[in-house]
């Protein structure tokens, strides 16, 4: 081995161990959609992310091949009136928590191709600013009684 070669080969394995840290850095815990009906335009997804790292992260995308896209949302009251935006990431501080669940912040699977069906999974991929990419398999569970459900979005206003 010529001494160029394992110089880019102690580089590439440098780099590999790097990525790899960085991503242990970040746990994904429940990922979960609520189950939909036909021709439901959109779904919600949640789940927690816990930040075991010296440094803050932020989740800035998720995508899924079950919808057209993926965007990440915040809920809030506004007076008497619920209001959901979409937010352009989701701050994880160090050695804490996020929690994505329904009326807070949380994922919108928009222009789903198909119903989400409880008991079924999909696979889903969560961009991380410093964690990069981590992949979670995300089970469909039963959806909430309607007055509770905003997967659809129902009356909110953007």
């Amino acid at each position: 081995m010529t001494s160029l070669s394992r110089t880019l080969a102690g580089l590439s394995l440098a780099l590999f161990a790097s990525v790899a840290a960085a991503q242990s850095t970040v746990r994904v815990d429940a990922p979960y959609a609520r189950a939909t009906v036909p021709g439901q335009p959109a779904g919600g997804g949640y789940l927690k992310v816990t930040n075991t790292g010296k440094e803050a992260d932020r989740l800035l995308s998720v995508s899924a091949d079950v919808s057209k896209s993926v965007e990440l949302h915040s809920m809030s009251m506004e007076g008497d009136v619920m209001r959901m935006r979409q937010v352009d990431g989701i701050d994880v501080p160090a050695g804490g928590s996020v929690e994505l669940k329904p009326g807070g912040l949380h994922i919108m699977f928009i222009g789903l191709k198909g119903p989400l069906k409880a008991g079924d999974t999909f696979p889903a991929t969560l961009k991380f600013a410093k964690a990069g990419e981590v992949k979670v398999t995300v089970q469909v569970n039963a959806a909430a009684a309607p007055a509770q459900d905003h997967g659809g979005h129902g009356n909110h206003k953007h």
